[in-house]
């Protein structure tokens, strides 16, 4: 029971980091929420750093459901543990950047703690 119910939120995870990587192709002004202040949405070069990471989103979605799909449980909960670091550095940076310690805390460490949560789950 536990497994599956770690397995539909890391499914969840998946699709929540596509329709984020989606999300920079289609309104890259959402951007803005991400918690650095000042942050450049208008300028060409920066939305192009920011394709890439919508891009990088993307990919890892869907590798998220790859190994929903032929890993064993074990497989991807490691990976989602690992994944859990990224959220944890967002965070770092919206607090170093001076940026609102909702957003690092609210949204970025809260995600982590979410996935770090599923993975255990999946390793249990």
């Amino acid at each position: 029971m536990l497994t599956t119910l770690a397995t539909v939120l890391a499914g969840l995870l998946g699709a929540a980091l596509i329709a984020m990587g989606a999300m920079v192709f289609a309104k890259p002004q959402n951007a803005a929420g991400f918690g650095i202040p000042d942050t450049p949405v208008a300028d060409p070069a920066f939305r192009s750093w920011l394709h890439v990471k919508g891009a990088r989103e993307i990919v890892c979605g869907i590798f998220m459901f790859v190994l929903i799909l032929v890993a064993p449980t074990s497989v991807l909960g490691w990976y989602v543990l690992t994944f859990a670091v990224m959220p944890i550095a967002d965070a770092v940076i919206v607090l170093r950047s001076g940026g609102p310690k909702a957003t690092a805390y609210g949204v970025h460490a809260a995600t982590a703690a979410v996935m770090v949560a599923t993975a255990i789950g999946l390793l249990l």
